[in-house]
């Protein structure tokens, strides 16, 4: 091998451990092939780093002939760093390497010297992912490739391509090339084979014209190399010792190089345990394991024998009986030696650092629940037990349960750190709006219209820094803009706001005309992407374009200062620089690739990317926080206190058979084979969670979710073997949310309580006390600005604005709905109308705006009374409608359909009535009570009929009508009728003008079951002059509560659709802090 030259920092010799009988025998095991058993704990690294120590100062072997391999490059590290410092002498370092590294360098070393200025470029997996979806899409354009039938639905999908990369990689680890696929194919019928292997053929000649390499053809390269007589030879001299660590997760290819390597009874010790073979989605066998004494025999023929270690130093008593009880129900096969497998399967805890330990099980009625007791259970073992976060984790089966658990855990103070590849860069939430900016430039460089959902998104992201209110305040004036005549005089039909958001950022201007708030930050968004855009044009890189829109941003700045001040928001700050730097490494990375086509392929890579990136991540692990992973990637790993997390039925086990397209798994080096059966997939399972449960040292936690629901979560048989193990059999009890979180903010809440409700002086005056002490703290610490009264809401006196609602030397502005708003409910009419609390319209208001226009229209003979005439119209905007999926679009089009024939219909029929005006817009003043109302509003149609009485009709594109008894009181009806007795329709009436009545006419809901193709009509009758008209009196109480400023919440069947819930006093969820009362949990979790 070529020589290594490895940077050492200057190190004193390391005192050599004391080892137990069993560490010891393995140590001075005389030569030859030797399996050792080494279960969770037992001092296996410190038992490999002794065998290679012996060897070098007892026995002559120079340090640079060992060759040790193991499976994770930090592993190889501290391996080569503990060796060298194992050695007396100044030394070169044994070969430590993963098995991909030292593949690698094998092939560097045979390979064409004319190649060597031109390495093979190992493809990461993510990139791999893409690659082969674009080889994909291009065979099936081409035709090159002609796939059966039933997968060619499958072909564009992400899935499928996940498919091909597993089963190329098993083919590759079986040592099968395309054309040994192909006759497989071809002798068992399998025309997806005979496919694959045609894509294979293909796939491998792309990578060997672009110089690339996976991982899995890596290997297949090296054992080539390996088999070959010559090289091998060389190999075995040079390495006489061979040790393989984790040897229970090597492929049937890393074995057969390792048989080249080290077969015919030479040296090779391999340690691993079969109960922790967990990456059969790898290629892993567990079979691998068992069969080592056969496959390696000694120099005589016999099979290799096995040693185990059977002391623990990881945990005690209470840990290893509760493991035990979940593996034992495996067995063993193979030629594996009975009496060292049941010596393994009993390990004895020697001198545990915590003890004899304790496991815990407790089941919840909820995932809420969940997550808020494991946060606190952490929170108290740190503060009452003084256990630092970095010595906590918390696993789960599968990475889909890390975001909602470290929401719930950052949420109750506990920081937390998930590892940079744990999930796509793609989905990192920091990641997120850069890329969105990025492809925003790349559409407007390839004039291509910018999504106005993306455009939306990015003005409320950290780069535009718009809040709610102020993206609507400018959409609103947009609107404003966009409504106003153009230079012929012309009204443009009305357009939704994110497209005129849209619109605006390309033509930053238009945000600069803008007074609303928050329209400067919008112009300084738009001018940025404007200059990037420009930069694009010109070929900036991916890299260059991001750094132009963070640094310009200032959310850098804004990042910097949240890591720097600590608490709570410190740990997600540094996630958030962790995964920008990720970001711009792989910016890094695309430029060297595609050059000046590097935007687009950019962001088609990391769309596409569904498998995570690198392990940067992993670097920016930072102590002070509570690890948060998935059980695979917990092995080797321990910590003082470990959650076993969301053990259900259906995730853990999941036993669910993945194999459905192309059925790698039953891809045998000389055919076909069996599927894995149930009970296999089953017992890989139990093995993964035998690797969690045997991460804790000092105290074990599983939990699960028991919903009292029929057809809710419940336990999985791992978490019922485990509760019956400790406790009994039974049902566990299932636990609700706690009573209050264990943080400074659930502390202050309590005291705050307590002062508030208690009837105990003393009582009140000792939290009172407190309260005060973390307010203003003594000795330097940091005050606590939620433990000071003058912030809390709910206890300052109510404030009055200096300026009132309306002024009161002119008449009270009121519509046709605000006087129904006043009188349904005055509070939700202010927060609504005056507060402009509610949220932007729905697409349900944008279906009642074109119904509403085009009956305007046919009402004035602009367009005529026919259905399918209006139907054309209506598509021809009907799109603009922002529905948030297809099926809702198509069904609230066939209403919109069924509304517009009603209303011809109506329009048609024969009523004794003629329209005079639509969207007839008034504005009349009414004395009130000593006061004045200036009505204002629109009337969708005018009427008179043959008595010259005047009728106002209201044109309704709800669901839900109106009860009949309200008609007669329906407060927007009575605003209209007293406002045609107040001269509104004057103008379009020739002669004396009286009101006839008002209506209804629901356009969505049918007159009955006897005339579906008419509308529901609801009339009200006809104002008499007196005062005790019903509208007269609502409009009274009207200006009364403007007047007085009085809006109190009035409960009522609006209530259920109401905006404002979560805010009014009138709703359990809305009520002030002050009436809040006290509830406790009625169970309690420990001793809370």
């Amino acid at each position: 091998m070529p020589v290594q030259y490895v940077l050492q920092r200057p190190r004193s010799a390391t005192e050599p451990p004391v080892l137990d009988a069993g560490q010891r025998a393995v140590a001075e095991h005389p030569g030859g092939p030797l399996l050792v058993l080494a279960g969770p704990g037992t001092g296996k690294t410190t038992t490999l780093i002794e065998a290679v120590v012996d060897r070098i100062e007892r026995r002559g072997l120079r340090p640079d002939q060992a060759l040790v391999l193991t499976f994770g490059r930090k592993a190889a590290d501290d391996l080569r760093t503990r060796i060298a410092g194992r050695l007396r002498q100044q030394a070169t370092a044994p070969y430590a390497a993963t098995f991909h590294s030292f593949c690698y360098a094998l092939i560097r070393r045979y390979q064409d010297p004319e190649a060597f200025l031109d390495p093979l470029r190992l493809l990461s997996a993510p990139e791999q992912d893409v690659r082969i979806r674009e080889l994909v899409e291009g065979a099936r354009a081409d035709g090159r490739i002609l796939w059966p039938e039933s997968l060619r639905p499958a072909l564009r999908t992400r899935g499928f391509a996940s498919e091909l990369q597993g089963f190329m990689a098993q083919a590759r680890s079986l040592g099968l090339d395309p054309v040994d696929i192909a006759e497989t194919g071809l002798r068992h019928d399998r025309a997806d084979w005979r496919s694959a292997a045609d894509f294979f053929g293909e796939y491998l000649d792309v990578f060997d014209a672009q110089n690339l390499v996976d991982y899995a053809e890596l290997v297949h390269r090296a054992l080539i190399i390996a088999h070959d007589p010559q090289h091998r030879d060389e190999l075995r001299a040079e390495f006489p010792l061979v040790v393989v660590d984790e040897y229970q997760d090597t492929d049937p290819a890393q074995v057969a190089l390792l048989k080249a390597l080290a077969g015919d009874g030479r040296d090779i010790i391999a340690v691993g345990d079969p109960d922790q073979s967990i990456y059969g989605f790898r290629g892993s066998d567990v079979r691998a394991i068992f069969r080592f004494p056969d496959e390696f025999r000694t120099r005589d023929g016999d099979p290799a024998p096995t040693l185990a270690l059977t002391s623990t130093r990881r945990f005690g008593r209470r840990i290893v009986d509760v493991s035990r009880a979940v593996i034992d129900r495996l067995g063993s096969f193979g030629a594996i030696d009975a009496e060292a497998f049941r010596a393994f399967r009993a390990p004895q805890p020697v001198d545990p650092a915590y003890g004899d330990g304790s496991v815990e099980a407790y089941a919840f009625a909820s995932t809420t629940a969940e997550a808020e007791r494991i946060a606190l259970l952490l929170r108290r073992a740190h503060l009452d037990s003084g256990v630092d976060w970095s010595e906590m984790a918390v696993l789960v089966r599968t990475g889909a349960a890390i975001p909602r658990l470290q929401r719930a855990l950052n949420a109750a103070g506990v920081p937390t750190e998930v590892a940079g590849d744990e999930v796509p860069l793609r989905t990192e939430p920091a990641v997120q709006p850069l890329l969105l900016g990025l492809r925003i430039i790349d559409d407007l460089a390839r004039d291509v219209d910018p999504d106005p959902d993306d455009v939306a998104t990015l003005l409320a992201g950290p780069l535009g820094g718009l809040d709610a209110g102020q993206l609507r305040r400018v959409s609103r004036e947009l609107r404003r803009l966009d409504s106003e005549p153009d230079e012929s005089g012309e009204v443009r039909r009305p357009r939704p706001s994110r497209e005129l958001l849209a619109e605006a950022l390309t033509r930053p201007a238009v945000f600069g005309q803008l007074g609303a708030d928050g329209a400067d930050r919008a112009y300084r968004l738009g001018r940025l992407i404007a200059r990037a855009t420009d930069a694009r044009s010109s070929y900036a890189s991916p890299e260059a374009l991001l750094w132009m829109l963070w640094d310009a941003s200032g959310w850098g700045d804004r990042l910097r200062a949240d890591a720097e001040g600590g608490g709570d928001r410190a740990a997600n700050a540094h996630r958030d620089l962790d995964a920008v730097c990720a970001l711009f490494e792989a910016a890094s990375r695309a430029e060297e690739r595609y050059q000046r086509r590097g935007v687009t392929q950019f962001l088609a890579e990391l769309e596409d990317q569904q498998i995570p990136a690198e392990p940067l991540g992993e670097l920016g692990v930072r102590g002070s926080a509570v690890r948060l992973l998935t059980a695979h990637r917990s092995k080797g790993l321990e910590w003082r206190i470990v959650v076993v997390a969301g053990v259900q039925e259906g995730v853990w086990p999941d036993v669910r058979y993945r194999g459905s397209l192309l059925q790698t798994d039953r891809l045998a080096p000389d055919g076909v084979q069996e599927p894995p059966s149930l009970a296999q997939r089953l017992a890989e399972e139990r093995r993964l969670f035998y690797v969690a449960v045997t991460r804790a040292m000092e105290r074990l936690v599983v939990t699960a979710v028991q919903s009292p629901l029929d057809d809710g979560d419940q336990p999985s048989r791992f978490f019922t073997e485990l509760h019956t193990e400790i406790a009994g059999p039974g049902r566990p009890e299932s636990r609700g949310r706690p009573r209050r979180p264990l943080s400074l903010r659930g502390v202050v809440g309590e005291l705050r309580r307590v002062a508030e409700t208690t009837t105990h002086e003393d009582v009140r005056t000792e939290a009172v006390a407190r309260l005060a002490r973390l307010a203003a703290p003594a000795d330097g610490d940091v005050a606590l600005p939620s433990a000071d009264p003058d912030r809390w809401w709910g206890v300052r006196d109510e404030t009055r604005s200096e300026v009132p609602v309306r002024p009161p030397d002119r008449p009270v502005d009121m519509s046709g709905s605000s006087l129904d708003g006043l009188v349904t409910c005055p509070l939700r009419w202010f927060l609504s109308h005056e507060a402009r609390g509610d949220t932007p319209g729905t697409t349900a208001q944008g279906f009642g705006t074109l119904v509403h226009a085009l009956a305007a229209e046919v009402a004035t003979g602009d367009l005529e009374a026919d259905p399918d005439v209006l139907d054309a119209h209506l598509d021809e905007v009907w799109q603009r409608l922002d529905y948030m999926a297809p099926w809702v679009s198509s069904l609230e089009r066939a209403q919109a359909r069924r509304a517009i024939e009603r209303f011809v219909n109506w329009h048609l029929a024969a009523r004794g009535r003629t329209a005079v005006a639509a969207e007839h817009r008034f504005e009349v003043e009414v004395p009130i009570g000593g006061d004045s109302v200036r009505l204002r509003g629109s009337m969708d149609r005018v009427e008179v009929d043959d008595g010259g009485r005047v009728h106002v009709v209201d044109l309704k594109t709800g669901k839900n009508p109106v009860q009949p008894k309200a008609v007669a009181e329906h407060p927007q009806l009575g605003v209209y009728q007293i406002a045609v007795q107040h001269g509104a329709v004057d103008e379009v009436i020739d002669g004396p003008v009286e009101a006839g009545g008002a209506e209804l006419v629901q356009l969505r809901v049918p007159a009955g079951s006897k005339e579906p193709d008419s509308p529901k009509v609801q009339p009200q009758a006809a104002p008499d002059d007196s005062p005790a008209f019903v509208a007269r009196a609502q409009l009274s109480d009207a200006v009364a509560r403007v007047r007085g400023e009085t809006f109190p919440a009035t409960p009522g069947t609006t209530c259920r659709f109401c905006q404002f819930r979560s805010s009014c006093p009138a709703q359990p969820d809305g009520r002030t802090i002050l009436a809040q009362a006290s509830v406790s949990d009625p169970q309690p979790w420990r001793d809370e």
